[in-house]
C-alpha cells in the first residue's frame, strides 16, 4: 500500500490497549457526540465557591443561597423536562435538581449524554425539595470530565425483609490495586487517610512545640545502618558506587546531635527488603526523634502522653478498638522487662543463660530455630512467638540483652542488659527506644561483634560505619532516641487490621 492510500488514525477511536465492554463502548460514543457538538469533555477549570458540606450546614429555609459546586455524579434520574442527580465532592454528597427550562435545550441535551462517574460543575441556588432534601437548583451546569470507565456502585435490594448490599467494590486486593476507585465508592476509606494526616500533623506540632527541629537525612546511603534488616541495593552510575535505600535514619540523626542540636526528628520513608504481610510493607513510614540529655525512662513518659493525646485528637476519647480489642491509651502503661515477660507467659527463665541453654529452652517450647542465629535472636524468637501476641493493652517491654541492641547504652544497674524499651499494643510493636550509646570505644566493639554475626550468616546484622564512629569520637551528649512506626500507629488509632488499609498504594504482586 502506498502512503497515499494509508489510513490516518481517527483520534476518536478507542485505543487498542483498552479492554472494552458494552458500557465503555457507549461512553466512548458519548464522548464522540459531545466533541461533535463542540463541547469539550475535558475543559480547563471551573470556579468552585462552595462544598456539599458547607451548603448543607449553612442552609436556612426560605433563604436561597447562590452556590457554585463541582463533583462526581454518583446517582442519576433522567426524566423528561427535569432530572435529579447526586454529586460527590471531597466533603460528601448533595442532590442537584436540573430543569430544562432553566438551563436551556442545548445544555439539557448535553446532560442526557452524562453518566454516573462523570464530573460536573453546577451553578445555582440552594433549596429544599418537597421531600425535605436540601439540594441545589441548577441554573447552569458544565461537564468537567467524561468518565470512560463505569464505576462500581453498590446496590441494595430487600431479601426476606432485610436490606442486602450487592455489587459493592469490596474485594480487598482490587481495592488496594485501584485505590482511586476505592476512594470514590467507599467514603469511609477517605476518613482513614484523613485521620492519618491529622495524626502526623499532631505529632509534628507536638515535637516542634518542644523546640525540636524537623530535619531531612539521606535516603540513598553508602552504608545502611540503624536497624537489623536487609536493604534494597541500587547503583549510582556517575559515581560508579553501590548505594542502599535506608533501613533507618538513626545514625544520621545522631550525627546532628553530635553537631550541637538538642533535639531533632524526621518523618522518614524507610525500606526493608523483607517479607510482606498485614503488618509489614517493604516501604513504610516512621518518625525518629533524638533528644539530648534525656534517657529511656524520660522517653517512656513522652510516649505515654503522645499516644494518649493523639488518640484524643483523632477519636475524641482515650481508647480505640484494634483487632477486636478495646484498648485504653490512658497513662500509665504497664512496664515489664523482656526476661520477666518470657517467664510470665512461658514459665522459662532466660536470665544468665548461655546460647546452648537458650536453644534448649526454645526446643522445649516447640520452636524450630535456624542453627546460625545467636542468643539475641533466640530470645527474640521466643518473645515473638509466646509473649508479644498476648500483650493487648499497652505494655513497655524493657531491658533487653546487649546483643539484641548494639546501639543502646548498657543498663546502669543490670549487667549484660541495655536500656531499651519497645511499646507493644494489640500484640504488635508500635515503637522502639534506647538510652543511646555514646561511648565510641564500646560502640566500635558492638559493631565489630555485629560483623562477626554477619560472618556466621546473619544477613540482618549491622555493618561497621566508620564515619558514624568518627562522629561519636567528637563527643555526643547523653541522648534518648525513639522510633515510631507511623503505619502501625495509624492502624491502632483508626482500628484498621492491615497495613495495606493505611497506605494509599501498598506493594502487591504484579497483576
Amino acid at each position: 500500500m502506498t502512503k497515499e492510500h494509508e489510513q490516518k488514525p481517527n483520534p476518536q477511536e478507542i485505543p487498542q490497549a483498552v479492554s472494552i465492554n458494552d458500557q465503555m463502548k457507549r461512553r466512548f460514543e458519548e464522548r464522540e457526540h459531545l466533541a461533535a457538538a463542540g463541547i469539550n469533555p475535558y475543559p480547563y477549570s471551573f470556579d468552585v465557591t462552595s462544598t456539599s458540606k458547607a451548603i448543607l450546614d449553612s442552609f436556612v429555609d426560605e433563604s436561597a443561597e447562590e452556590v457554585s459546586i463541582a463533583g462526581r455524579i454518583m446517582a442519576i434520574r433522567k426524566m423528561g423536562k427535569a432530572s435529579f442527580f447526586h454529586i460527590q465532592d471531597a466533603d460528601g454528597r448533595i442532590q442537584i435538581y436540573l430543569k430544562r427550562d432553566d438551563v436551556g435545550e442545548e445544555s439539557y441535551a448535553t446532560f442526557k449524554l452524562l453518566d454516573i462517574g462523570d464530573i460536573v460543575g453546577v451553578k445555582g441556588f440552594s433549596f429544599r425539595t418537597k421531600t425535605g432534601e436540601i439540594s441545589v437548583h441548577a441554573q447552569k451546569f458544565e461537564l468537567l470530565s467524561k468518565s470512560l470507565r463505569p464505576i462500581p456502585i453498590a446496590k441494595e435490594k430487600e431479601v426476606d425483609g432485610q436490606k442486602v448490599v450487592y455489587d459493592a467494590f469490596s474485594d480487598r486486593e482490587l481495592r488496594y490495586r485501584q485505590r482511586y476507585v476505592d476512594l470514590i465508592v467507599n467514603p469511609e476509606v477517605r476518613g482513614t487517610f484523613i485521620k492519618r494526616t491529622r495524626i502526623v500533623a499532631f505529632m509534628r506540632n507536638w515535637f516542634s512545640s518542644n523546640g525540636w527541629l524537623e530535619v531531612e537525612t539521606p535516603i540513598l546511603q553508602p552504608i545502611y545502618g540503624g536497624a537489623a534488616a536487609r536493604p534494597f541495593t541500587t547503583h549510582h552510575n556517575a559515581l560508579d558506587m553501590q548505594l542502599y535505600l535506608r533501613i533507618a535514619n538513626e545514625l544520621y540523626l545522631k550525627r546532628l546531635i553530635v553537631g550541637g542540636f538538642d533535639g531533632v526528628y524526621e518523618f522518614a520513608k524507610d525500606f526493608r527488603n523483607e517479607g510482606i504481610d498485614r503488618f509489614h510493607n517493604p516501604e513504610f513510614t516512621q518518625v525518629e526523634l533524638y533528644v539530648a540529655y534525656k534517657d529511656y525512662v524520660w522517653m517512656m513518659e513522652l510516649v505515654e502522653n503522645l499516644l494518649h493525646q493523639a488518640c484524643l485528637e483523632v477519636n475524641g476519647r482515650d481508647s480505640t478498638i484494634f483487632l477486636g480489642n478495646e484498648i485504653s491509651l490512658k497513662p500509665p502503661f504497664r512496664r515489664l522487662t523482656i526476661a520477666d515477660s518470657i517467664r510470665e507467659f512461658t514459665g522459662m527463665e532466660i536470665r544468665g543463660k548461655s546460647e546452648t541453654e537458650l536453644r534448649n529452652i526454645a526446643k522445649d517450647l516447640g520452636l524450630e530455630l535456624d542453627p546460625k542465629i545467636s542468643s539475641g535472636k533466640i530470645i527474640d524468637e521466643i518473645f515473638g512467638e509466646f509473649v508479644e501476641p498476648k500483650l493487648i493493652q499497652p505494655t513497655f517491654i524493657t531491658d533487653y540483652p546487649e546483643e539484641m541492641s548494639p546501639l543502646a547504652k548498657k543498663h546502669r544497674s543490670e549487667p549484660g542488659l541495655v536500656e531499651r524499651f519497645e511499646l507493644i499494643v494489640g500484640g504488635k510493636e508500635v515503637c522502639n527506644s534506647f538510652s543511646e550509646l555514646n561511648d565510641p570505644v564500646i560502640q566500635r566493639e558492638r559493631l565489630e561483634e555485629q560483623a562477626r554475626l554477619r560472618q556466621r550468616g546473619d544477613d540482618e546484622a549491622m555493618i561497621v560505619d566508620e564515619d558514624f564512629l568518627r562522629a561519636l569520637e567528637y563527643g555526643m551528649p547523653p541522648c534518648a532516641g525513639l522510633g515510631i512506626g507511623i503505619d502501625r500507629m495509624v492502624m491502632l488509632l483508626t482500628g484498621e487490621d492491615s497495613i495495606r488499609d493505611v497506605i494509599f498504594f501498598p506493594h502487591l504482586k504484579p497483576e
